[in-house]
């Protein structure tokens, strides 16, 4: 059965847009089985804000939750993305970073 262009009404903003034989088979080829719900725009705007505040600079990881601590050799004010806990030493990146070398770890 060939394809043709469909015509649908986006979801969110209500417009009609369509939904040509070029996009219907870049879907079946990706193994999508629904059409789109949404306009081209309206998937544009959904895509970028869908995880916004959630990812760290768009590089797909999501942002820590950073906690304070003191670090342990320097005394400097650091902030570690663990929840420090009582008798167990916490270094500043620097300080990390050597204590790491003298235990040869690194």
């Amino acid at each position: 059965m060939p394809l043709t262009d469909k015509t649908i009404i986006c979801r969110d903003c209500g417009r009609q847009f369509v939904f040509t034989v070029g996009e219907q088979e870049f879907f079946t080829q990706k193994g999508f089985t629904n059409d789109p719900s949404r306009c081209p725009e309206c998937r544009a705007v959904r895509k970028t804000t869908r995880h916004e505040g959630y990812f760290n600079n768009g590089r797909g990881r999501p942002q820590r939750e950073m906690y304070p601590a003191v670090c342990a050799r320097c005394g400097r004010d650091t902030e570690v993305p663990f929840q420090p806990r009582d008798g167990r030493p916490v270094y500043c990146t620097e300080c990390y970073r050597a204590v790491r070398q003298k235990e040869g770890q690194w």
